[in-house]
């Protein structure tokens, strides 16, 4: 930590620096100090409200406030604003000291004993919260069904969370919780009980959280903070009518001499200027956060077309600001946004953070709509021709700007709200996100939700375990929706053929995805969707979901790696100026919709000399080539291939495999770092080699007359089971051995090789359906992927 401060001092010289010397004045605070004190190392403050205040005292001056270890419960959320007149100030903790910032309070309570196992006491008047921590671990809010840690999505979901049945057993449900995914599972939707009828029907004010208004799903849903559902160690229940907390303890749990600390806050820092006077020069260092209660009721604002809303707020809040940082800080168990960027914001840096089991999104910088020209708000709106601004680029300067995000190790968010992710850019301009590690997000790792306004460099992060508990995303995930964009494709098409320069009005500038390493296993490694535009994609090594370009223009992808998968090009503009080309690619083109193939796709690489031809057929990738990619070790993670490599010929170059992540030695060393996908059988071996083992099988292709008259078969295609193991997921679907697979999802299964294939790019859908030949009968059934 002495290190990290002599960098911040050095960052401020350097651009604070004058011809005369300029004074450092530190300041104080540890939790055993007094307010009356002078701010000293020796009397210290008790507060950082305190030192705060005192700081406004020094006009012009570099001021530091020095946090000792210890936990500051906050009497309400720090505000830095205008009052302040420093030249910069600087809120860190002293040295290696442990400092945390909690947004929560602690409670001292006498507990008695209530019923079966359920503990009771009484809380102050007034005091409401959601979030319970026992010995500073984060408890269960009453809920059905129980929670599960291995569930895999909400923690546990079911059908009948508000069935009539269920909800006739709850004596008073209102201020309760109803939260389910998107019937489309694109996010979540959350609600509040308000009331229910006599036939146990619930009425419900929410759903407000996803910017495409939807049902709720009908499996994946649970109820909380039903007092009836106090059922299962760690739950708790609050009766604010009664100001009583219920609990019914994990075994070991001393109630006695238990830390009980509760939520308070959304906001724990609020850094905010003036559009006129921004904020200057502030730096938040080394300290923890924790105890921040949930926002997801008030997750309400649209942003844009995108599929977002948003509450603008976190742990961490800046608006108006300039050249501050937040560094080498922790970020856990909090309920809502850690760290959001609203409004104008230029110069700002995120660096070095650990966040971790956020209840929403880690990182966002997130525009106002007032810097858009004809801004729309839902993905049906549309505004005709004549009527659109037609002026390029911002409206006002309301939106973050060069910014940047990097070095930032983040993991298990999005833990309540499920439109959440990583790193969010909304409304905003040249946004850096780089060398960051995000993992384990139930949506996408890294967000763009509009054109507004480009310039995005997204370098050298380490993204994967994505798209956990949604589907239809990827590991990075980008809308267009700008402001000539219309959900009516027909009319869309004409009026960018006869208007193109509408296109670029919004997404001015290059955005630029390089250098990282993705894998998401349930949908697609890198998705543009929905008229993203103006990208130049190059040097990414994508693990498991290859690269979907839906509509948009002026794309350029060239030079990545897709393990185990391909190109997703879906329904592209007549004239796109789209690009692909010196990619390695590893099966099929996975074309929908495809009328227009861009200007120009060629000079990859392809797996198999029947994956090649099936692409030159469609009059594309005339001079690419086929084979083993020859990669120098992919069991390690070295993806580049050997100077035999015939894909260099395509004009491929290697690339670094080796600076994917955070860089931080400490941060890399808490860091996971994704599996390593096992590669396909036939980028091995070849295809129609030996038998196939997988989902838990022993496979072999259909082979000659003998096999067709053996298994009574109407031609020589189709893949046998030979083996099956007990707890093979064919075998759960209800195939069996000697079982001839016949197609997948209504397409033919060729061969071994075609099934893997399949199966590999089928997995993120979670089921299929199969036909199979078993003693000349059909036999059809839905196979579980995973």
């Amino acid at each position: 930590m002495i290190k990290t401060i002599a960098i911040i001092l050095f960052w401020f010289t350097a651009f604070t620096c004058t011809t005369v010397a300029t004074a450092q004045v530190n300041l104080f605070v540890a939790p055993n100090g007094q307010d009356t004190n002078d701010g000293t190392l020796s009397k210290p403050f008790k507060t950082p409200e305190r030192a705060l205040h005192q700081a406004e005292q020094f006009p012009r001056k570099q001021v530091t406030i020095f946090l000792r270890k210890g936990k500051y419960y906050l009497a309400h959320p720090l505000s830095i604003n205008n009052r302040l007149k420093t030249r910069s100030l600087t809120l860190a903790a002293f040295h290696d000291e442990n400092v945390v910032i909690s947004a929560g309070r602690p409670l001292r309570l006498s507990w008695e004993p209530y019923r079966q196992g359920i503990y009771k006491a009484k809380v102050p008047a007034g005091v409401n919260f959601e979030r319970l921590y026992v010995n500073g671990s984060l408890q269960v809010l009453a809920r059905y069904p129980n929670y599960d840690s291995t569930a895999k999505v909400f923690n546990g979901t079911s059908a009948d969370a508000i069935s009539p049945q269920r909800v006739k057993r709850w004596k008073d449900p209102v201020g309760g919780y109803v939260h389910a995914l998107h019937a489309g599972e694109w996010g979540g939707f959350h609600y509040r009980i308000t009331n229910v009828d006599g036939a146990g029907n619930l009425q419900l004010e929410g759903g407000w959280q996803n910017n495409r208004p939807a049902a709720m799903h009908k499996q994946y849903r649970f109820v909380e903070n039903i007092f009836e559902e106090l059922d299962a160690p760690s739950e708790w229940f609050l009766d604010k009518k009664t100001a009583t907390l219920y609990y019914l303890p994990n075994k070991g749990v001393d109630l006695r001499s238990a830390t009980i600390e509760v939520s308070r806050f959304r906001n724990s820092i609020e850094l905010t200027g003036t559009s006129a006077n921004p904020l200057k020069n502030i730096v938040i260092s080394g300290i923890t956060f924790l105890h921040n209660e949930r926002s997801f009721m008030e997750t309400k604002e649209p942003l844009l077309r995108s599929d977002w809303t948003i509450y603008r707020g976190g742990a961490l809040l800046l608006e108006n600001t300039e050249n501050c940082k937040i560094t080498d800080c922790r970020f856990f168990d909090i309920g809502g946004n850690a760290i959001l960027l609203s409004g104008y914001n230029k110069q700002d840096t995120i660096s070095n953070n650990h966040i971790s089991n956020a209840g929403a999104s880690a990182i966002a910088f997130v525009g106002k709509p007032d810097a858009v020209r004809s801004p729309l708000f839902r993905y049906a709106d549309f505004i005709s021709y004549d009527k659109i601004d037609k002026t390029p680029g911002p409206k006002s300067n309301n939106y973050p700007q060069d910014c940047i995000a990097v070095n930032n190790l983040v993991h298990d968010i999005g833990r309540i709200e499920k439109q959440a992710t990583g790193v969010e850019i909304e409304m905003a301009a040249r946004v850096t996100v780089k060398n960051n590690s995000i993992y384990n997000t139930p949506r996408a790792g890294i967000n763009i939700g509009d054109g507004c306004f480009g310039g995005h460099l997204i370098e050298y992060n380490d993204v994967f375990n994505t798209v956990l508990e949604t589907g239809d995303h990827g590991a990075f995930n980008s809308w267009g929706r700008d402001r000539y964009w219309n959900a009516n494709r027909k009319y869309m098409d004409s009026l960018v053929a006869l208007h193109p320069e509408l296109i670029l009005l919004d997404a001015q500038q290059t955005s630029t995805i390089r250098n990282n390493r993705f894998r998401c296993d349930h949908g697609w490694d890198i998705d543009l969707d929905d008229g993203s535009s103006h990208y130049h994609i190059y040097n990414n090594l994508c693990l498991n979901g290859g690269l979907k370009l839906r509509e948009g223009f002026y794309r350029t992808v060239e030079n990545n790696i897709m393990v185990n998968n391909t190109f997703h090009p879906h329904v592209w503009f007549q004239s796109s100026g789209d690009i692909f080309r010196h990619n390695i690619i590893m099966t099929p083109y996975a074309p929908i919709g495809m009328k227009h193939w861009g200007r120009e796709i060629d000079s990859n690489f392809f797996n198999s000399k029947a994956d090649l031809e099936r692409a030159q057929a469609r009059q594309t990738d005339v001079h690419s080539l086929f084979g083993d990619a020859l990669f120098v070790n992919p069991s390690l993670g070295d993806y580049n291939v050997t100077p035999q490599s015939a894909a260099l010929k395509t004009g491929f170059e290697n690339f670094p495999m080796d600076s994917f992540g955070v860089q931080d030695p400490a941060l890399k060393k808490l860091s996971a770092t994704p599996v390593l996908p096992v590669l396909m059988r036939s980028a091995v071996i070849g295809e129609n080699a030996a038998p196939l083992r997988l989902l838990g099988a022993v496979l072999k292709s259909v082979q000659g007359p003998g096999d067709r008259s053996a298994y009574g078969l109407p031609d020589e295609r189709g893949v046998i089971i030979v083996t099956l193991s007990s707890n093979s997921p064919l075998k759960t679907a209800g195939l069996q051995e000697n079982d001839v697979i016949r197609k997948m999802d209504g397409a033919d299964i060729l061969n071994t090789d075609d099934l893997e294939k399949r199966c590999q790019t089928s997995r993120w859908k979670g089921s299929v359906k199969m036909e199979a030949i078993r003693n000349q009968q059909l036999v059809q059934v839905t196979l579980a992927l995973k």
